[in-house]
């Protein structure tokens, strides 16, 4: 069975797996720059003393803000599960995409992704990377200058969600079995600011009552 057989995402043994390690990875970075903060305040209290603390401090800094994001990663990587939980996989192909900021996304966008609205097949709507941590790996393929090479591992892509709210993009593994690389999208055209309502992209109640399990804010539908 492909991952697009299963009744949700979820239901996908290897995607599962793929959140897994993807919540010990952020967990790992999390402890770790945690660690790195205590660490450097010990060594500057017990070792250099006062008259290091201009070299010491900046570091301190950078971790505690390291460490601060990462709490902000984590609950990202568990709304993913929420989506994950309620939408099945759909395979994509040669999706159109950009870093370039579109004038009808509203709020911050760090790079863009095109997919069809299940209402309208033949109507793309935009989604965005919406934070700008963890997006390096995105945009080196998304990049206009990329190599061949590194476009084709963005040229079929996996998708769970409703582009009219939220959903997970993820890049398959060579032989195209698992997704890797899961990454939260929003839909920031909408009633959060933007030009349209989900009732303009033909959203039924059934599709909203389905958002707002996945963990769709009720105040953008």
């Amino acid at each position: 069975m492909t991952p697009a057989d299963h009744p949700t995402a979820w239901d996908h043994a290897p995607t599962r797996s793929a959140w897994a390690k993807q919540v010990a990875i952020n967990v790992a970075a999390l402890v770790t720059w945690i660690a790195a903060w205590f660490a450097l305040l010990a060594i500057l209290a017990v070792f250099l003393g006062p008259g290091y603390a201009i070299v010491v401090v900046p570091f301190l800094v950078y971790s505690f803000y390291r460490a601060f994001l990462q709490v902000f990663v984590i609950s990202a990587v568990f709304r993913t599960r929420r989506v994950l939980r309620v939408y099945p996989w759909q395979l994509s192909q040669d999706l159109r995409y950009g870093l370039a900021k579109r004038s009808d996304v509203a709020g911050r966008q760090f790079g863009w992704f095109e997919l069809p609205n299940p209402a309208r097949p033949e109507e793309a709507l935009p989604m965005v990377f919406s934070r700008h941590w963890g997006v390096g790996w995105w945009s080196r393929r998304m990049a206009p200058r990329a190599t061949p090479e590194l476009k084709a591992e963005i040229g079929t892509m996996w998708f769970a969600g409703d582009p009219r709210f939220v959903g997970v993009l993820a890049a398959p593994t060579s032989d195209g079995s698992t997704p890797r690389r899961l990454r939260f999208l929003h839909q920031q055209t909408g009633a959060d600011g933007g030009l349209h309502s989900v009732a303009d992209w033909g959203a039924t109640a059934e599709d909203i009552e389905r958002g707002l399990r996945a963990g769709v804010v009720p105040a953008r539908l």
